[in-house]
């Protein structure tokens, strides 16, 4: 039976009892960190971020001014934990076989920009780009894409292939503190606390800039309220919440015996 006390409970208490029994029941996920990247990349590739060899993934590792990537050469479905690179800021290869994205190096500029920050996503899934192409921001407009409300930052000027340091400090620069970003003619950045944050922002982007080209088809967009909006971005927003996400990604990238060498 519910206990009745809780139909005398305002909005805001009963948010808070909700978020105690969610850090009391809600699990971190068991997967190493080098694991949990491989997982994004298949994760990603299966929500649509697919786009050949382009884009890169990284994760900070455990020491300082080093991070985890994939190898370049391997297509986000081909990524396991064994094919992973770990690499320092210059992009120096320190374990593992073959060479880093040289484009990576804007993640260095981002890491060195943003202490906050232990997982970078940068893709050109198509519906971002195509905003990305009409030189129009992301409109977050629904309760779904809350978790990116007043998150993500937008740059019109395409600063070409991002090899160079004036592209790192570009980017790093429009990023400001935001967790997202989405580039003009090029794609999306997803700057997140955690790899399960940046899943869960990741696909959120994707499917936010999808819907948005389907909304602008049929009329203009409306706005949502600010206040609500934010209250919907922090509800969804929580570690425990995004590791229980990126659980559920993880099993369905691998349900049926499809990706099971991701674990290997």
């Amino acid at each position: 039976m519910s206990n009745p006390d809780t139909f005398t409970l305002d909005k805001q208490a009963l948010v808070q009892s909700a978020y105690r029994q969610m850090d009391a029941h809600l699990e971190e996920s068991g997967y190493t960190l080098a694991q949990k990247l491989a997982l994004t990349c298949r994760i990603l590739f299966d929500n649509g971020h697919d786009s050949g060899l382009a884009g890169q993934i990284t994760a900070r590792a455990a020491t300082p001014g080093t991070y985890l990537t994939q190898r370049l050469g391997l297509g986000f479905d081909e990524i396991t934990e064994d094919n992973l690179l770990l690499v320092d800021e210059d992009l120096t290869v320190l374990e593992g076989s073959g060479m880093a994205n040289p484009a990576n190096r804007f993640h260095s500029w981002v890491y060195r920009a943003r202490p906050d920050v232990n997982c970078i996503v940068h893709t050109h899934a198509v519906h971002s780009a195509a905003l990305g192409m009409l030189e129009t921001p992301l409109q977050i407009s629904h309760m779904d894409n809350c978790v990116l409300y007043d998150d993500v930052a937008f740059v019109g000027r395409w600063p070409g292939i991002p090899v160079g340091n004036e592209e790192g400090e570009f980017i790093a620069s429009a990023l400001g503190d935001k967790k997202a970003l989405l580039l003009a003619h090029h794609g999306l950045l997803i700057a997140a606390a955690s790899v399960e944050e940046a899943v869960v922002l990741g696909v959120a982007f994707e499917r936010a800039a999808r819907m948005q080209l389907l909304a602008m088809a049929a009329g203009d967009i409306q706005p949502i309220d600010p206040q609500l909006a934010r209250e919907a971005h922090d509800w969804v927003l929580r570690p425990k919440r995004n590791a229980i996400a990126f659980d559920y990604y993880a099993r369905r990238s691998l349900r049926g015996g499809r990706n099971t060498d991701v674990l290997r």
